[in-house]
C-alpha cells in the first residue's frame, strides 16, 4: 500500500487545483483541519485502546468504550483518505521541495500501508499480542509526523486560516 501510494504519487501528474472546499476558504484549509480532527481522533484512539487493554484505569472499560473506539478510527481513516486523495491529486509526491514535505510524503505513504496492515491484524488471532499495540504504534506515529509537518506547520506559518 506504502509503496503503490508513492508510485501514484510520483507518476502521477499533479493538477495542482482544488477540488473542493466546504465551507473553508481553501482546499489547504480544509486539509489542515480535516488532518487536526483525524490527529485528535488517533489520540483518543490511543487512550481508548490503553484503556481497553487494561494499561491505564482499573476494572472494566465502560461499555460505549469500543464502540467509540472503532467509530473514532472509522471517522479518523475517511477523514485521512479525504487529505490523502487531494495531496496525492493536486500536488503529487513530491520529492524536491525541501526536507518538510518529502518527510510529509514518505510518512503519508508509511501511514496508510501501517494502516492496512493494522486493519488485517486486528482480525488476526494468530499472530503475537505484541503485534497489535506495535502496528497501532506505528500507525500513530506516522500519523503524527503527518500532522507536524503539515497541519502544525501550517498554524505557525499561517495562523488558523479559516
Amino acid at each position: 500500500m506504502a509503496v503503490a501510494l508513492g508510485v501514484y504519487g510520483w507518476l502521477h501528474d499533479p493538477t495542482g487545483r482544488s477540488l473542493v472546499t466546504l465551507f473553508f476558504s481553501r482546499t489547504l484549509t480544509l486539509k489542515v483541519w480535516f488532518a487536526t480532527a483525524a490527529f485528535a481522533l488517533a489520540l483518543f484512539q490511543g487512550g481508548s485502546a490503553l484503556r481497553i487493554y487494561g494499561k491505564i484505569g482499573s476494572g472494566r472499560p465502560p461499555g460505549w468504550l469500543r464502540p467509540a473506539h472503532r467509530i473514532s478510527g472509522t471517522l479518523a481513516f475517511l477523514l485521512t483518505i479525504i487529505v490523502a486523495y487531494h495531496c496525492l491529486w493536486a500536488l503529487g509526491f513530491q520529492v524536491h521541495s525541501g526536507t518538510r514535505v518529502l518527510i510529509h510524503g514518505m510518512a503519508g505513504c508509511f501511514f496508510f500501508g501501517a494502516l492496512a496492515s493494522k486493519v488485517l491484524i486486528v482480525r488476526t488471532r494468530r499472530l503475537p499480542r505484541w503485534a497489535l499495540p506495535l502496528v497501532g504504534g506505528a500507525v500513530f506515529a506516522a500519523l503524527t509526523i503527518v500532522w507536524l509537518t503539515s497541519a502544525l506547520w501550517f498554524f505557525r506559518t499561517q495562523g488558523l486560516g479559516i
